[in-house]
């Protein structure tokens, strides 16, 4: 059983206050304990500094102070810096990095979520979008045209036409080039709907709007291009658009009108045809009928065509 007696809190705080005294009067304690003086001699020492502030310290007080002094009892001794400490200094500055913290793991676990649940399904779609094209949609596509092409054509020049956009088109697609499969496809629907297309070329013969323009050519400015303009006009007299190359500027557009050239002396029929009695008789300079690719002419023409003027 423990029988010593608590000091009375005034004692002990009358203690620290002789071990704080000591330690600010350093002078006084490194001449008194540095040389070893008796511990009576310190004690008389305090007892007439406290008295000068008039204060009056039991002298069993003094002598507790002094042994406290000596024994650390009052004095904070830091705990060693290992890796309790560094923990505990990092828990109790929680206040100031928590919330930071916080908010910087939910947005990596928001990040995170998004990866794994939207972005990693959305690229596996899209992978999976650019196989199944590949594999199955580009191929049959292919296959679907080129056979529209060889039910619809009535000609043998369309098939020679189309053969090497199929080649075109499987070489891409075993590649896996989609870009290039999709251009053959293009190709080969372009010259689909050319045979499936069926017009007249109506030379334009209305006030105010050209029927014949003439060009000299950068290359040659000596020489003279002739064209006559035309429209072409379904069976039911809607216009029909057709690409057409502008063989001035390279681009293929696609208009119902454009200008047609001819030789000089086409050119100057139909304009005398014109000046005769203002109505051009003849004004169908030829027409296209399904199943085949190219316009039959009624007059005499020359390759190339523009369709800006």
């Amino acid at each position: 059983m423990n029988t010593r007696q608590e000091a009375p809190l005034d004692e002990v705080m009358l203690a620290m206050d002789v071990v704080d005294t000591l330690r600010h009067e350093r002078n006084l304690v490194a001449r008194e304990l540095d040389a070893s003086r008796r511990e009576a001699q310190l004690v008389e020492r305090l007892r007439a500094l406290y008295h000068e502030q008039g204060i009056d310290v039991p002298d069993h007080i003094l002598i507790e102070g002094v042994k406290a002094l000596d024994e650390a009892r009052f004095t904070y001794t830091p705990p060693p810096e290992n890796l309790q400490t560094r923990l505990a200094r990092i828990y109790v500055s929680r206040g100031r990095w928590g919330k930071p913290a916080l908010a910087i793991a939910a947005a990596v676990l928001i990040g995170l979520a998004g990866y794994v649940f939207a972005y990693r399904p959305y690229i596996a779609a899209q992978q999976e979008a650019a196989r199944i094209e590949l594999t199955e949609t580009l191929p049959a596509r292919i296959d679907a045209v080129y056979k529209a092409i060889y039910t619809d054509t009535k000609v043998q020049a369309a098939l020679e036409e189309a053969d090497p956009w199929v080649a075109r088109g499987n070489a891409a697609v075993a590649d896996g080039d989609r870009e290039a499969a999709r251009a053959a496809i293009a190709q080969l629907e372009e010259i689909h709907q050319r045979l499936l297309a069926e017009f007249s070329l109506r030379i334009v013969d209305r006030e105010g709007e050209n029927t014949g323009i003439w060009r000299f050519p950068e290359e040659n400015s000596d020489a003279t291009n002739y064209y006559i303009v035309v429209e072409a006009v379904g069976l039911e007299d809607q216009p029909v658009e057709m690409p057409i190359r502008n063989e001035e500027t390279g681009a293929t557009d696609v208009v119902s009108t454009w200008a047609v050239r001819v030789p000089e002396t086409t050119y100057n029929a139909i304009r005398d045809d014109r000046l005769d009695d203002g109505i051009i008789q003849r004004n169908i300079l030829g027409i296209k009928q399904y199943g085949f690719l190219d316009v039959e002419y009624t007059m005499p023409v020359l390759d190339g065509a523009i369709t800006q003027w």
